[in-house]
């Protein structure tokens, strides 16, 4: 147990307060479906097959910005667990005290943040406990479901930042760019807007998200929500992992045409070829921190229920102690967000993209008191806007441009990637 340690609480102009952050964790007995607990306000979540961490309340928050935006939230996070008073009874990855985050994915954004709860449920292997954080620890709060969602109502959907047509033109672009020489794979993404007649309850897209793609991590963090299959980085005890998704197919729904599929897209050379760009740069990014890794030779088939994915797990043994932000620094942006070499890749975005990505295709996840934690990359994914008809929500996708890209192609997956969101949103 530690000392106690006046935290600063960054508010919305700045100014900070001291604040004592104590947490306490006890076992409690299974609560049911996590998201089911959720109040409509201040509600975060990280849901996977069914388990995981479901938050709400702010006992502190905590803004970053800038290329040191990674640096900064992981030595700030090391000075308040380390002061923090902390009483686990539970033991597992997620007890005790947690930072839920977001980063945004350029290095001039300006909205990464630490968050952390007051409330927080989690279950994992059978066992549940709740967490509460605050500056005085009173009794254990009840834990019971609340009201049900209301159910979005979209008036309707439309192109984002560029048209159908001009993002194929900014595609075809990239790959006569290619051809030129000096970049072998950039990442491209688009938006698309959905126009609310209300604002969003966030809790029925997160429910339908999480019924719908059980294997992928369903998360919400300060208006940001989504259900991403990869994981940038899972540190656990000092096994480190990261899932690495590039190669996709749209699928039919016939069973028998989805398995031909899905060895036409494990023979694919184009698929295969950006799937090796993003598998050698996490491997060389992880490189550095591990002892010994396993680096498959080749990748297997991830069957999602709208797309199919070429998928890798790299997995290493850290080699000194470390904080899973440090890792994700070093991971961010991999070359399934970003592009191969990154630098020019970054920089073709720069010039082809008109689109500030925000938060997407950043890390979203969360940290605990040793440093460990989960952070995917934020895909299938969209953030809660203010808009004219009471609110709007923008949805992201993109996909891998490589030599032999057909922009007709491209804009047919990254209507499959939007497809997760925009079906839980009602379209």
């Amino acid at each position: 147990m530690g000392t106690v340690f006046h935290v600063s609480r960054i508010g919305p102009q700045g100014a900070t307060a001291a604040v004592p952050l104590l947490a306490r964790t006890v076992e409690i007995d299974d609560p049911g479906p996590l998201l089911a607990l959720l109040p409509r306000e201040q509600q975060l979540a990280w849901i996977h097959r069914g388990d995981g961490l479901v938050a709400w309340g702010r006992a502190a928050e905590y803004t970053f910005a800038g290329p040191g935006r990674f640096t900064d939230a992981s030595t700030r996070w090391r000075e308040i667990t380390r002061h923090s008073v902390v009483r686990d009874e539970v033991g597992l990855p997620g007890s005790g005290l947690i930072a839920f985050g977001t980063f945004a994915f350029a290095d001039d954004g300006v909205d990464s943040r630490l968050i952390v709860p007051q409330t927080i449920v989690g279950r994992r292997d059978g066992r549940a406990w709740v967490t509460t954080i605050g500056t005085a620890l009173g009794a254990t709060p009840l834990i019971t479901a609340t009201d049900a969602p209301e159910l979005p109502r979209v008036i309707r959907f439309a192109d984002g930042t560029v048209s159908r047509d001009a993002w194929k033109q900014t595609v075809a672009e990239a790959v006569r760019r290619i051809s030129v020489g000096g970049i072998s794979k950039v990442v491209l993404a688009r938006d698309l807007v959905a126009h609310l007649a209300a604002p969003l309850d966030v809790r029925s897209p997160l429910g339908r998200l999480a019924v719908d793609y059980p294997g992928c991590w369903t998360f919400h963090v300060d208006g940001f929500f989504g259900s991403t299959p990869e994981m940038l980085v899972r540190l656990e005890r000092g096994l480190v992992t990261s899932r690495v998704l590039a190669g996709t197919i749209r699928r039919t729904g016939d069973d028998t045409h989805d398995l031909a599929l899905a060895g036409s897209l494990a023979r694919s050379s184009k698929d295969r070829e950006e799937h090796e760009y993003a598998v050698r740069s996490v491997a060389d990014a992880l490189a550095p921190h591990c002892t010994s890794m396993n680096v498959p030779e080749s990748p297997y088939v991830l069957h999602l229920p709208n797309v199919m994915h070429l998928a890798t797990d790299v997995t290493g043994v850290i080699r000194h102690e470390t904080s899973v932000l440090h890792l994700a620094a070093s991971l961010h942006p991999s070359a399934a967000v970003g592009g191969t070499p990154t630098s020019a890749a970054l920089r073709l975005i720069d010039d082809l993209e008109q689109l500030d990505r925000g938060r997407y295709a950043g890390p979203v996840g969360w940290i605990d008191a040793s440093g460990d934690g989960e952070w995917g990359i934020a895909l299938r994914s969209a953030q809660v806007e203010e808009g004219p008809d009471g609110a709007q929500v923008r949805l992201y996708a993109g996909c891998g441009i490589v030599a032999d890209s057909v922009p007709a192609d491209e804009l047919a997956e990254a209507d499959a990637k939007l497809v997760p969101v925009r079906t839980a949103l009602g379209g």
